[in-house]
């Protein structure tokens, strides 16, 4: 397994300090704080290890409170809200420093037939077609930003279809971006493992849309500020982190110094695997 994918791995694998409270350590991400998708894939792992193990994850909802110090651990408080005969409810507090920084709710069904249909999945190039991060990112940034983005998402093949916000500044284009990804690597075969896996990914683009609309390049050349505010995830089908996922994203609207981002997730084989909707600070410098 190569060693980035084993580095997030390990940085998922909490540690259990009682019975409904586990701990968590950081690292650094490419802005000073810690990235939210750690935080909110990792409050995932710890409601799923007080879930039943024939439950699997169906939903979450999450707010970003507070920056997180990617030099301190994160506790994760877990409450067992409710364990009915089909669900189960888990509410995670994240905490440093003695303040919460996350809060995630998140709910969990026992496997059931029922009715099914999804709308079509969205024309995309084949990932395999498409330049890696290390090929593409040095062709829009300065060499030192491009290492520092390949190197924070390395555990991770991400693969955009078209240019990301920050190789096309000043030009305002549609609010829709899709970028494909999987693991650079094959994790354990757990079900929850993979939806962790990605929850991670899920907060790495979804705001981009909401910069195309503006001609704006973001976070790596500094013309915007923001973070995420909150973050809901649907798991509808099973998929699997190490296999390709298109995320087809786009932004309806931005307004109040705030940007939203909605995406779906879908399967190489046309399958909607995820729903995922964001909303987050988007703030021109003064």
């Amino acid at each position: 397994m190569p060693e980035a994918l084993d580095s997030l791995l390990d940085l998922l694998d909490l540690e259990r300090i009682e019975q409904d409270i586990f701990r968590g350590e950081s690292r650094s991400s490419i802005v000073p704080r810690v990235f939210g998708g750690q935080v909110a894939a990792q409050a995932l792992v710890a409601a799923g290890r007080t879930a039943p193990a024939d439950r699997l994850a169906h939903s979450l909802h999450s707010y970003f409170l507070r920056p997180g110090d990617p030099g301190a651990p994160i506790i994760y408080n877990v409450d067992r809200i409710r364990d009915g005969r089909s669900f189960t409810t888990r509410r995670v507090v994240a905490v440093q420093h003695g303040q919460p920084i996350f809060h995630l709710s998140a709910s969990f069904q026992t496997s059931e037939e029922g009715l099914d249909h999804q709308y079509d999945m969205p024309a995309a190039p084949e990932p395999e077609s498409l330049p890696t991060a290390a090929e593409m990112l040095p062709r829009h940034l300065p060499r030192e930003v491009a290492d520092r983005l390949i190197e924070a998402r390395a555990a991770v093949d991400l693969r955009y279809v078209e240019t990301p916000p920050w190789g096309s500044v000043g030009t305002p284009r549609e609010p829709r971006s899709q970028v494909w990804f999987r693991t650079n690597g094959k994790p354990a075969d757990d079900p929850l493992l993979h939806m962790c896996l990605a929850t991670y990914v899920s907060d790495m683009t979804l705001l981009d849309s909401v910069l195309l609309a503006h001609g704006r390049g973001g976070w790596a050349v500094g013309d915007v500020v923001g973070a995420s505010l909150d973050h809901a995830m649907w798991f509808h089908r099973p998929f699997r982190a190490d296999e390709w996922l298109l995320y087809d994203q786009e932004s309806p609207t931005a307004s109040g110094g705030r940007g939203l981002g909605q995406a779906r997730i879908w399967t190489q084989d046309g399958k909607l695997a995820i729903t995922v909707i964001q909303e987050g600070v988007v703030r021109v410098p003064r």
